[in-house]
């Protein structure tokens, strides 16, 4: 198992084409985010969270279990609100029902970008070593939630395409940051 050092990829350690975080965010403003709702991870807390929190664009909402988020996003989507819950894929796992019950079973347009720690750089997710990390694509199909693999650059704007996609359809939809995303060029 890889230490929280090893887990922390800095820029100088990941692959240049790798999602840039300022494209994320414009992203998500682009797809009329209004609302970011999170519980921090490794995977996104320097890159993403902390711009985030700071954006006067955004109201960031902090939880302390996932499936909080989930009615918040849920709540949020009755007042025709846009949300976006930003979390881990631990965390996705521990909130399952909640996303079985509440988006699923009610066809509700929660969106969840999921960073998967300790997800290998070289390797698809259903390839990990991490079985957290290898079970989080085969749950969501299990489950009927469309999800996209957020890696390079060339993936950003799926973002926004699957955000507008959630709202249309009334569905959820997940993006899983396969990377940590890059601060900087």
């Amino acid at each position: 198992m890889p230490s929280w050092a090893e887990l922390s990829i800095s820029n100088a350690q990941t692959p240049a084409d790798t999602i840039m975080a300022a494209s994320i965010i414009t992203e998500i403003k682009a797809a009329g985010v209004e609302y970011v709702i999170t519980l921090p991870d490794i995977v996104t807390s320097k890159s993403l969270l902390t711009p985030i929190a700071t954006d006067r664009d955004f109201r960031h909402i902090k939880v302390c279990k996932e499936d909080e988020g989930v009615g918040i996003c849920a709540g949020l989507s009755f007042c025709d609100k846009r949300a976006l819950l930003l979390i881990q894929h631990t965390g996705l796992l521990d909130s399952i029902n909640a996303i079985k019950t509440v988006a699923v079973e009610y066809s509700l347009p929660i969106c969840i970008m999921v960073g998967l720690l300790g997800k290998e750089i070289d390797r698809t997710p259903n390839n990990s070593e991490n079985c957290g990390v290898r079970i989080v694509e085969p749950i969501l199909d299990a489950m009927g939630v469309k999800y996209h693999l957020l890696e390079t650059e060339s993936d950003a704007p799926l973002i926004g395409l699957a955000i507008h996609e959630a709202y249309r359809s009334s569905m959820p939809m997940t993006m899983l940051l396969g990377r940590p995303p890059r601060i900087s060029p």
